[in-house]
């Protein structure tokens, strides 16, 4: 074996396995799971995404090396979650078409609303097993779907709804990333474990 061929020591605890769950609300200082907070049952696994977008101040500055470092801001952050869900419930119906109602006198009923309100975006949780034990979180802020409802259907298979959600900063947080990290082994769990911002 060569001597650049090897992995960390502590490679097994940093793995994160399995799909994870999608949770409406959770602590990660103590990571218990209602049944009430956990979304919908889902195939595929959960893709998570938070992305910097840069422009480069210099690029129209002569002489100037494209790409330079202390001229590059950071404009905006593209923070969101998507998964296909097999869950018919109202709320995911609900969570899926971002501006839409739950029918106070029929639960059953879902209704698509023509304006947005700001109350239609939720913090979502999405919540993973590292392999030693420990746990790997996310928190969406503000998450909305802007992709709406669209249900799959087969000849002799399960029926697939495809959740796509972005997070969204607020006016009263404008300096806020909409997405939270959190990783913690088994022993700092109860501790709340170790914030990754």
């Amino acid at each position: 074996m060569g001597a650049f061929t090897r992995i960390p020591a502590d490679t097994f605890s940093q793995m994160q396995t399995n799909a994870g769950i999608l949770l409406y609300n959770f602590d990660p200082a103590n990571p218990v799971v209602k049944d009430e907070d956990i979304i919908c049952p889902t195939t595929g696994g959960v893709a998570i995404r938070c992305k910097p977008s840069y422009s480069d101040l210099g690029e129209d500055v002569d002489n100037c090396p494209a790409g330079l470092l202390e001229l590059m801001n950071l404009d905006s952050w593209d923070c969101g979650l998507e998964t296909t869900s097999l869950g018919t419930s109202a709320k995911s119906i609900r969570l899926a078409l971002g501006a839409a109602d739950i029918d106070t006198e029929d639960p059953t009923h879902i209704v698509p609303r023509i304006a947005m309100k700001v109350t239609d975006a939720k913090d979502i949780w999405w919540v993973g097993d590292k392999a030693n034990g420990g746990m790997l979180a996310a928190c969406l802020k503000n998450a909305l779907s802007q992709e709406g409802f669209e249900l799959q259907t087969t000849k002799n298979g399960k029926g697939q709804t495809t959740i796509s959600l972005s997070g969204h900063p607020r006016v009263a947080t404008q300096d806020e990333v909409p997405m939270e990290f959190w990783s913690a082994d088994p022993a700092s769990e109860s501790g709340g474990g170790t914030e990754v911002a």
